[in-house]
């Protein structure tokens, strides 16, 4: 069986598990920011990747699921429960997949998320965040429920061969894996074994809400795209000015370039380039034949930082304005060099 491990800085497990008969694979909880070093373990091992599958509705990263499934026409496995759209294969407890010789057990494990799932496999159970190293998953975001949770670990997992290994989707440590005889023994959380114990211990946890929380649901909850990958691709398809090179421009010839201040009017009447336009990013599309009648014109579009700029400079393009171009970092940029800034009434 090959075996892969990855893991993120923010703790973030995923496995890529693959048959050495048929060169089959699987990929579990993949994570947006380690697409390249999966697509670099399939190769280097001469897998074919059959199956990815989440565990669950993950709320504090970006699935790759959806990307990496369009991207190799893969197959996606969530529980029934799951609501993504972009789920083309729906499994349910007892039930099994077969990625070449090797065969994975479904468990549904609840309490976490209504649509947990673990993964039995020969001498190890991938738990997702139902079953952690010390911990367990939390019971206090969307879908969560702590006496599910309860039932799932003491009446499903912990009742499993104590030997086997626990692979979750976390690891707050240099650990690689446990084992469900030392998830009893020493896991905190497990020493209070009966119920109404172990759900007060839950609702009383003092745990931080996760920094993606929102957005990590919506993306992985539909299949949207987060927003850093929205600016990453905005940016691949657009060009930037530098603050330096666009000042040069604006004194030999302040004519050569249309300058778009896409920021919020107040924001703008504060302190602006001389002789910008202020277009709001929310106006664009509805302002841009009225103030640039000229789609052959040089255009510079900036914001406070850079990134709405950029977005707004994509849209341009995509709407004709073919030499629009992103000011670098945007009006910080021009500020930090020193060059000037004019004030306008706000009206």
């Amino acid at each position: 069986m090959f075996f892969n491990q990855i893991r993120t800085q923010r703790g973030c497990q995923s496995y890529l598990i693959g048959c050495n008969e048929t060169g089959s694979a699987i990929l579990i909880d993949p994570e947006t920011s380690q697409i390249e070093h999966y697509l670099g373990l399939l190769n280097h091992d001469s897998l074919s990747l059959h199956y990815i599958l989440d565990t669950h509705t993950h709320a504090d990263h970006f699935s790759a699921s959806k990307q990496l499934g369009s991207q190799l026409n893969v197959p996606i496995i969530m529980h029934s429960y799951s609501p993504a759209p972009f789920v083309n294969m729906h499994v349910d407890d007892g039930e099994m997949i077969k990625v070449g010789e090797l065969q994975l057990s479904i468990m549904h494990t609840p309490g976490h998320t209504a649509d947990s799932i673990s993964i039995i496999m020969k001498d190890r159970v991938f738990t997702g965040d139902t079953l952690l190293i010390g911990g367990t998953g939390r019971t206090d975001l969307p879908t969560g429920d702590p006496e599910q949770l309860y039932t799932s670990l003491f009446h499903r997992l912990l009742r499993l061969d104590p030997e086997l290994k626990v692979y979750p989707a976390h690891i707050y440590s240099q650990r690689l894996h446990s084992t469900i005889g030392e998830e009893l023994a020493n896991n905190p959380r497990l020493q209070k074994r009966d119920k109404e114990e172990f759900v007060t211990l839950m609702a009383t946890l003092e745990l931080n809400t996760p920094t993606h929380l929102t957005e990590s649901l919506r993306t992985n909850l539909t299949g949207a795209k987060p927003i850093e990958r929205l600016l990453r691709e905005a940016a691949n398809d657009i060009s930037f000015i530098q603050a330096k090179q666009l000042y040069i421009h604006a004194q030999t010839d302040s004519t050569e370039f249309i300058i778009i201040d896409v920021r919020e009017q107040e924001t703008f009447s504060q302190g602006h380039i001389k002789d910008a336009i202020n277009i709001p990013r929310g106006q664009l599309e509805f302002r841009v034949n009225e103030v640039l009648p000229d789609p052959t014109k040089r255009i510079a579009v900036c914001c406070e930082s850079g990134t709405l700029s950029t977005l707004a400079t994509a849209t341009l393009r995509s709407l004709g304005y073919s030499h629009a171009v992103a000011l670098e970092q945007g009006v910080n940029a021009w500020k930090q060099l020193g060059y000037p800034l004019v004030k306008s009434s706000n009206q």
